[in-house]
């Protein structure tokens, strides 16, 4: 069994957006050289995740209200971690939400996704450099 990791940095401007890294994501697969395995991508960061869905923009619209709604930024003061010094105490809370992690299945050299399926980084306290993880096994 092969193994092969890469790490992708992003610089997100926004304190929360969503990035399509399917493409980045399949470059990773392809210099893998693997045909049949698993890729595990995962946001290297407490603040931010991965997750798969649909590339629609309403549905992104819809992600960012509804998870400001559930744990919204301010004030800063209702999250006893920022009492330490951050101001990110709902980045913690949607990250726990969206997930740190996705595992995609390769066939035959390529992501086996279902239909709409793409693999994005979801950033929740951003402006400064953030990294995923792609480990990739298989043969």
């Amino acid at each position: 069994m092969k193994s092969f990791h890469k790490e992708l940095w992003f610089d997100v401007r926004e304190r929360m957006d969503f990035i399509n890294i399917t493409p980045d994501v399949e470059v990773a697969v392809s210099e893998s050289g693997i045909h049949d395995g698993l890729c595990l991508v995962n946001a290297m960061h407490i603040t931010a995740s991965v997750f798969i869905n649909d590339d629609e923009s309403g549905l992104h619209r819809d992600y960012k209200r509804w998870l400001e709604e559930l744990a919204p930024h301010a004030p800063i003061s209702r999250y006893d971690h920022n009492r330490t010094g951050e101001d990110n105490g709902d980045a913690h809370h949607k990250r726990q939400i969206m997930g740190r992690e996705v595992v995609v299945a390769i066939t035959d050299g390529r992501l086996h996704f279902g239909t709409w399926e793409q693999i994005f980084y979801g950033e929740f306290d951003g402006r400064r450099k953030k990294r995923v993880l792609v480990k990739i096994i298989g043969e």
